[in-house]
């Protein structure tokens, strides 16, 4: 069995923060804002996310660090939930409350009719990404066109609300907190401008925080300025998470110190043993290294690393 790739650790990358941990974005800085803020407490430049949140938007933002960069799709596939608390009779461009005020309508329904829809939107469905987007239409992000006063046609996309839960309510104010569960690509602010264009009323969002991405959540989440701490500290390696825990039900192989000084050399490692399939592959200084996978030949099964996930 022959271990070989052209997609290996390179030893300036050793020192780095490898690994993934979850932050909780404040409101009023955009999503790179916050790994700028994060590239300066961790001393270095390679740093992900897993899922845009809106500047106004704050809660969970799974954070990539070093080779964990690679796995960043994984999460960005995985399900959200979300805290959002729409007002109804008003109408903004921008589909929340920080755009301009488009129209303000007569408020005659509540509490009741507000339950009475919620079904309507719960399932697999077509949504029009808003203008104000990061979505991009023949290579131009919308929300640059939106600034510049432009309108285009969107495509509809297919995405999938799980549930909906109305969890708080204020009648005389027409403001109304649900608990939305979905797939990604899911606007939640165009979720809510669609339920109060279905009501008669109109509607914009006033609050949005992602309580989860995946089997990531606010429980495990820290402020930027709980993470600067621990940049002062000398603790902060300890709070990243293993960038293995997408791949737990694969099996591992563990190279021992001669083995994996070899492959980060790029020489082939001989192993014995393992049946064909993918597997997780740990250095025992280095910890999780990335995935490979042993694959039948006609003269022996060779075991070979998966291109992009190699941390």
């Amino acid at each position: 069995m022959v271990l070989y790739g052209d997609i290996f650790i390179r030893k300036a990358d050793y020192n780095m923060y490898n690994g993934i941990i979850t932050v909780d974005k404040p409101a009023g800085m955009s999503s790179h804002g916050v790994i700028n803020r994060l590239r300066r407490i961790l001393g270095q430049k390679k740093i992900g996310h897993g899922g845009t949140l809106d500047p106004m938007a704050t809660g969970v933002l799974p954070i990539f660090a070093g080779g964990a960069t690679r796995v960043t799709e994984f999460v960005q596939e995985s399900d959200k939930e979300y805290l959002v608390t729409m007002r109804l009779g008003v109408v903004t461009d921008t589909q929340d409350i920080t755009g301009t005020v488009t129209d303000t309508r007569p408020v005659t329904c509540g509490r009741a009719e507000v339950e009475e829809l919620i079904p309507r939107f719960v399932g697999t469905q077509l949504q029009v990404p808003p203008m104000y987007s990061a979505v991009q239409v023949d290579g131009q992000r919308l929300y640059k066109l939106a600034r510049s006063g432009i309108e285009v046609e969107r495509e509809a996309r297919e995405i999938t609300i799980n549930s909906i839960v109305l969890t708080g309510f204020d009648e005389e104010a027409h403001e109304y907190t649900l608990d939305v569960s979905c797939s990604k690509g899911t606007f939640i602010r165009t979720l809510c401008a669609d339920m109060g264009k279905a009501l008669g009323c109109g509607a914009a969002i006033t609050a949005l925080r992602r309580i989860r991405t995946g089997d990531f959540t606010l429980e495990d989440a820290y402020t930027l300025e709980e993470l600067a701490e621990h940049g002062e500290n000398g603790t902060l390696k300890g709070l990243f998470r293993c960038a293995d825990m997408f791949f737990m039900d694969l099996g591992r192989i563990t190279l021992n110190e001669r083995n994996e000084e070899r492959l980060r050399n790029g020489a082939p490692v001989y192993l014995t043993r393992f049946p064909a399939g993918k597997y997780r592959v740990y250095g025992k200084t280095l910890g999780f290294m990335g995935l490979g996978e042993i694959r039948e030949t006609d003269r022996r099964p060779e075991l070979w690393l998966s291109n992009g996930l190699w941390l």
